[in-house]
């Protein structure tokens, strides 16, 4: 923010400030600078107004060329650079004002924060520097001695709750775009790639603590059937619908992805294949009690699971999917609706 705009050497004043006070003008130029690069990111010009992002930056190099220019004190015209700075601040603020109430009406959080910030902090300093530039110096006094630090400290705080507000909104968005490049965008499980990483995680995990671990390959029977006589919308529907009967067998130690199209894979975390077949069996049966409406008569869907577990095959990771992949062709053959357990190979 331009915190110490009122340190330029304005009219009026210089009968009464020596000559080293022109040093209040350096600071109060490169806080000036600094506040355009601030300004910049809390309003997320770069995106939201690229044009304006520019006008920015060349502001903030024309008040580090201001700060340089104070060396013209030394041939005499530190009156002309000071009211120069004057106007440069003056306008800049204006500026300011707009442009966060604009990225504020955008749904910026933190430009709002930093609005509030902002016309509490350069009503104080415009207030000064209109004094300074039409009146004696001495009349601002109060407005700079007192107004000025109190307006500084309670913008800093609100400045400093706007940045604490613009670093939470964008951990929830990379917590967001994490979620969502681990999900099928469709049922909103895990996507078979997070699935294989879970899978493998359990596995070790498994191996580790000597406890079994049990997968479930769930398949939609007559998926294409339904695709073709209700259309893609229907399918799409059919998929969403019997994740919640899914999920409501699961523990929160569990883990269901969508393998691909109408194939899904549940990791049952310290399962035995004995253990895993009954909740297979109730997966099954829901299932098979859900209707799928508004797409003409109700549509009934079932799916053939195969299981698959570490404690009768001795098998962990991918493996495990495939033998569970395979018991769902055993389930199909046998008629469909139904699971089916993957037995040890013979040897």
């Amino acid at each position: 923010m331009f915190l110490s705009g009122q340190g330029f050497d304005w009219p009026g004043m210089q009968a009464t400030v020596p000559l080293g006070a022109h040093a209040w003008n350096v600071p109060a130029a490169l806080s000036g600078a600094a506040a355009c690069w601030f300004v910049r990111e809390i309003a997320d010009l770069r995106r939201s107004s690229p044009r304006v992002f520019v006008v920015f930056g060349w502001l903030a190099w024309l008040f580090i060329a201001l700060a340089v220019a104070n060396l013209a004190q030394l041939l005499g015209f530190g009156s002309v650079i000071a009211a120069v700075g004057n106007v440069v601040f003056l306008a800049t603020a204006l500026f300011t004002l707009v442009v966060v109430f604009l990225a504020w009406r955008r749904g910026n959080r933190a430009a709002g924060w930093f609005l509030i910030a902002w016309t509490l902090l350069e009503t104080a300093t415009i207030a000064s520097a209109l004094v300074l530039l039409v009146a004696d110096g001495t009349q601002a006094e109060p407005l700079f001695y007192i107004g000025l630090p109190v307006s500084m400290v309670l913008a800093a705080i609100l400045v400093a709750l706007g940045v604490a507000d613009r670093l939470r909104e964008q951990r929830l968005a990379l917590t967001d775009a994490e979620r969502r490049a681990q999900t099928d965008p469709l049922t909103g499980v895990l996507n078979r790639a997070s699935l294989l990483e879970r899978l493998d995680a359990a596995g070790a995990r498994a191996r580790n603590r000597d406890l079994p671990i049990a997968v479930l390959f769930i398949d939609l029977d007559h998926f294409k059937s339904i695709n073709d006589s209700f259309g893609h919308r229907a399918g799409d529907a059919c998929l969403q619908a019997i994740i919640a009967p899914i999920q409501a067998e699961l523990r929160q130690s569990d883990v269901i992805g969508r393998y691909g199209g109408e194939e899904f894979v549940v990791l049952l975390s310290s399962a035995t294949a004995g253990a895993a077949y009954p909740v297979a069996e109730r997966i099954r049966e829901r299932v098979a009690n859900t209707q799928i409406i508004g797409f003409g008569k109700p549509i009934n869907v079932t799916c053939s699971i195969g299981v698959a577990a570490s404690d009768t095959l001795g098998l962990m990771g991918e493996e495990l999917i495939e033998r569970a992949d395979a018991a769902v062709y055993a389930a199909k053959w046998s008629g469909r609706n139904c699971v089916q357990v993957a037995m040890p190979l013979a040897a």
